[in-house]
């Protein structure tokens, strides 16, 4: 009971302190702290101590990442750095006018993480266009997380045939394809897409009425009369990234990233390096970005790492494996549950697969129906305020708080997912 009060008081404190901006780096482990010391775990001796286990779980986020973070942050940097960034916003701007800027920074997000670019990558590389596009319409900021996360994390991530891991674990466990129960994955995707689209106009619609407009911040890029690249070299480092990570990204997993967005970065390179405003300012700007988000989103990670070795957190996996009921049902709330506590999509399915998979399949349950319901329902509670994507994308990248940004991503990235997912259920139980 301690160490189940300890868990969930120490995740409302990391959620409540997130909110409340403080800085991730005492909060996460702060509240880590409590959890563990609640679950008995020795801080300093052992071989399972808080030090090493939070350390572990730190250090290893950060060994998987840590080039496809830096060469990420180069690439938007050069972007605005070049004015590329610009100049492809300014001529989307003119063909679809400023009405569609909200849409354009939408496709750009489910074009890249559909072909295989990570969320954290996505959000770095389209970030100086969004800018640009919601400074021109003069929209409210404080919705570009929540845009960009839209066209990220829902209708693309966790579809049929995307190449995100959310959509790749549950192969290993349940022997399906990427492709698994895809009439269904394509009907809730639209509709997540759709509805989920229509939210999001109706918030930034709502915020113009009231008066809100763009506000500039020091953290943004000094615009100063210059001549612009042509806007297709914008588009051109965008598409090598795409076409990279979608052809390698079977042959080279996670390592294709790196590759993709390397050769994205000397693509910008080449072709505006004429441009460049500050080439030796832009690299050291975006090395130091890099580093501060994923230093923030390991910090989560490490909360995650000690929160599992606890005895209530195993018996809660024990729990949600086991409830009664439609096997469905049972297996999207286990899921959405873990994805939410540890606040990782992918930590969720491989914590619950172990466990829920051969659970339900001995029951004979359609394993690509399985599929797809653990891959929609990990990306709905994952997105709560600790999360690392939200906290860099809100943070580090785009330069807001929780309190400013949050409501609209919760609406579109954690709502319109469970919505997803229970249109899910009720198709698979009906057909």
């Amino acid at each position: 009971m301690i160490s189940l009060i300890g868990l969930v008081g120490g995740l409302g404190l990391l959620i409540w302190l997130t909110i409340r901006g403080m800085n991730l780096f005492i909060a996460a482990p702060l509240c880590a702290l409590v959890v563990g010391l609640t679950s008995g775990l020795p801080v300093f001796s052992g071989e399972s101590n808080f030090v090493e286990t939070y350390m572990s779980g730190f250090t290893g986020f950060i060994a998987s990442w840590f080039f496809m973070f830096l060469l990420g942050a180069l690439f938007g940097k050069f972007m605005e750095d070049t004015g590329a960034a610009d100049a492809l916003s300014k001529w989307i701007v003119s063909k679809l006018g400023y009405k569609q800027a909200v849409f354009a920074v939408v496709a750009a997000c489910a074009i890249l993480t559909y072909g295989g670019v990570s969320v954290f990558v996505v959000a770095f590389s389209v970030y100086p266009m969004a800018l640009s596009l919601f400074k021109d319409a003069n929209l409210p900021r404080r919705f570009i997380p929540a845009t960009m996360a839209f066209g990220s994390v829902t209708f693309t991530m966790t579809s049929a045939g995307s190449p995100e891991i959310q959509n790749w674990i549950p192969i290993k466990y349940l022997g399906t394809s990427p492709f698994a129960a895809w009439e269904v994955s394509l009907v809730v995707a639209i509709f997540m897409a759709l509805f989920g689209y229509w939210w999001l106009k109706r918030m930034v619609g709502k915020a113009v009425l009231a008066g809100e407009v763009f506000e500039a911040k020091p953290e943004d890029p000094e615009i100063k009369e210059r001549t612009y690249p042509h806007p297709i070299t914008g588009f051109i480092p965008l598409l090598v990234v795409l076409l990279l990570s979608f052809f390698l990204h079977e042959s080279l997993a996670q390592l294709a990233l790196i590759v993709a967005l390397g050769g994205g970065v000397l693509t910008l390179m080449i072709i505006n390096f004429k441009y460049f405003q500050n080439l030796g300012k832009a690299v050291n700007l975006g090395t130091t970005g890099a580093l501060l988000a994923i230093g923030n989103t390991s910090a989560v990670v490490g909360f995650g790492a000690i929160a599992q070795t606890t005895s209530a957190f195993q018996e809660t996996v024990q729990v949600m494996t086991q409830i009664p009921g439609n096997e469905l049902i049972g297996a999207a709330i286990a899921v959405s549950v873990i994805a939410g506590l540890t606040g990782s999509a992918s930590g969720g399915q491989a914590i619950a697969l172990p466990l829920v998979g051969p659970h339900y399949l001995d029951q004979g349950v359609d394993p690509e129906e399985l599929h797809r319901i653990v891959a929609i329902a990990s990306g709905a509670l994952d997105s709560l305020p600790h999360n690392g994507y939200v906290v860099t994308t809100i943070r580090a990248i785009c330069h807001e708080t929780h309190q400013r940004a949050y409501g609209p991503m919760a609406a579109l990235t954690v709502a319109v997912p469970l919505i997803g997912l229970t249109l899910a259920i009720a198709l698979f139980i009906i057909f």
